[in-house]
């Protein structure tokens, strides 16, 4: 059962960490002047570092929470890093996909430079990396464990 959970957990935690990062980042880019070294709108810039703060926060737990499936975490990984390799094997198919997604506008651009630049493929090893914990997989407690999650 925890492994299911952690599937569908898993499932929904792809698109809200891509659209999280896409959008705080266009956001935080849109929100200051790189030429003139100002912050043009400080509400636009404090939202967009909260949401990157908050994907940042969710990606953390994901990875060093002991208690999750790691299917709470394989599930994004390898759905950020196969569309990175797919942009690698076929840019132009995959830089088309987020204008056929709806909601249109500023996102797309965000979600275009991310996977371009190769942040969701960093954001996908990084989400990898739990899943090969044994640990993880078990569902056991140690006897030494007080079973509260640390």
């Amino acid at each position: 059962m925890r492994h299911a959970f952690g599937f569908l957990l898993g499932i929904l935690l792809a698109p809200a960490l891509v659209y999280g990062a896409a959008w705080g980042f266009v956001q935080a880019g849109q929100s200051f002047d790189g030429v003139g070294q100002e912050i043009t709108d400080d509400t636009r810039i404090y939202g967009a570092f909260a949401l990157l703060a908050a994907v940042g926060l969710v990606m953390g737990v994901i990875i060093v929470a002991r208690w999750a499936s790691p299917l709470v975490s394989l599930v994004p990984a390898l759905a950020l890093i196969g569309f990175s390799v797919y942009f690698l094997v076929d840019p132009g198919a995959v830089l088309d996909l987020p204008g056929k997604v709806p909601p249109a506008g500023d996102l797309d651009s965000g979600l275009r430079l991310l996977l371009g630049s190769g942040v969701y493929a960093m954001m996908g090893f990084a989400l990898l990396a739990p899943t090969w914990a044994p640990r993880r997989w078990s569902g056991r407690r140690d006897d030494d464990d007080d079973g509260l999650p640390l």
